[in-house]
């Protein structure tokens, strides 16, 4: 995966809403805690991101649209 979602265990509950929602399996809890599970497939749909309640799991780049 060229890139994947970044979590901060700091925030994450443990909730596993982003884990019901990811459809490649590309996320565990381990510990407690939210775990990216290493997979070729992710294509950032941005699901787990936007379920987390608390706001620990981001996206690595910056989307920017410039209109013309």
């Amino acid at each position: 995966m060229a890139e994947k979602p970044v979590i901060d265990e700091q925030r994450c509950e443990g909730c596993g809403l982003c884990v019901t929602v990811c459809h490649l399996n590309g996320l565990v809890i381990v510990g407690k805690v939210v775990t990216v599970v290493e997979t070729v497939e992710c294509d950032w749909c941005t699901e787990c991101e936007l379920v987390c309640p608390v706001g620990a799991i981001g996206c690595p780049f910056e989307i920017v649209i410039q209109r013309s």
